[in-house]
């Protein structure tokens, strides 16, 4: 009998991830042993030498006996993990950056690697669009003044109103699965989208963003600006102190993509010169957050910054879409059918356990 681990945490369940298994499955004789992980009640991190990883190596090698694969988000699938699964074939991740799965280790040992990527791209840029109006329309700063008895008839004051997305230019840096989901949702909602992504394929959002020729020119034209890259060592700090500079006076800032891209310590010095009038984040540069950074001084003192827990990507659709992602990357190599999304292709037939 082919047995599947099910290596679950409190987001996606041990629970979902076996439903999928068994839909995806039907009545093939598979056993689906069960592990869940801490997270996001406890923080992930590093294990061993993977990043962003829930759970010991300990508790996975023993969960992984006799098993040829394991469906997880945030299993630390470490060199010595891999090592001490000798029958261990498949790893299918749900996720699109799979930094808990040492890929080096699983290709020398012959172990295929699959993920789910875009899975919260839908959730990621909904998530983006309601920052960006809540930004806009001032909408968390007059909520706490109504939590805290104030009748704030002064938000009706011309220089206290906000804006409107119809009429107004969006700058997109990047326009991947998240990205081009929110200029189409801007577009529709009267906006003039701009977008600046090299690896945008020649014809994608045509009627929907103009494409900008660099990267400065997003950011000068820009009345709200929203980051879409993927953190990479070139895209390190690419909102930083000369760009935001390049930014009309009252422009605005929304980072729901990665902590690494924005420099915020800029950011603060932008918004307190007026520069910025104000900034949405959901990442930050490190997490769990450093309460004492500039950011939540200034939005303590009543400015216009937005804040979240980088829940951008948690919808319950989310964790579904990835539980059913990788059930069906382990029916079709069960089933001896190309990967959909392989990050380490087969190496040896799915019956056929390493030495």
């Amino acid at each position: 009998m082919t047995r599947i681990l099910a290596a679950g945490d409190l987001f996606i369940r041990a629970s979902h991830l076996r439903a999928s298994l068994e839909n995806a499955l039907g009545d093939d004789a598979v056993e689906i042993p069960e592990i869940e992980f801490p997270w996001p009640d406890e923080p992930f991190g590093r294990v061993a030498e993977v990043d962003e990883a829930s759970g010991s190596e300990d508790e996975l090698i023993e969960a992984l006996t006799g098993a040829t694969a394991i469906v997880t988000q945030l299993a630390p699938m470490t060199e010595r993990v891999i090592a001490a699964s000798p029958e261990l074939r498949l790893i299918a991740v749900s996720r699109g950056g799979p930094t808990n799965i040492n890929l080096e280790a699983a290709r020398a040992h012959g172990v295929a690697v699959a993920n789910v990527p875009g899975r919260n791209g839908i959730a990621t840029a909904e998530m983006t669009i309601g920052l960006a109006l809540a930004l806009l329309r001032r909408i968390p700063l007059s909520h706490d003044t109504l939590l805290d008895h104030e009748w704030r008839g002064d938000f009706y004051r011309f220089d206290a109103v906000g804006g409107e997305v119809s009429g107004c230019t969006i700058g997109l840096l990047g326009a991947g699965a998240v990205g081009s989901h929110v200029a189409e949702v801007f577009a529709a909602m009267g906006a003039e989208v701009v977008v600046f992504d090299p690896y945008l394929p020649d014809g994608a959002l045509d009627g929907v963003a103009r494409r900008a020729d660099s990267i400065d020119e997003v950011f000068q034209q820009a009345d709200l600006l929203s980051v879409h890259a993927r953190l990479t060592p070139d895209t390190v700090r690419m909102v930083n102190a000369e760009r935001l500079a390049l930014m009309r006076p009252g422009s605005r800032l929304v980072n729901a993509a990665r902590g690494g891209l924005v420099d915020y310590d800029a950011v603060a010095s932008a918004i307190e010169s007026g520069r910025l009038a104000g900034a949405a984040f959901d990442v930050y540069p490190d997490e769990p957050v450093d309460f004492t950074h500039r950011i939540f001084e200034l939005a303590s003192e009543g400015r216009d910054i937005v804040l979240t827990p980088h829940i951008a990507g948690a919808s319950r659709e989310t964790a579904m879409r990835a539980a059913d992602g990788v059930a069906e990357e382990v029916r079709r190599y069960l089933a001896g059918e190309p990967l959909l999304h392989p990050l380490v292709e087969p190496a040896k037939p799915a019956a056929t356990p390493r030495s």
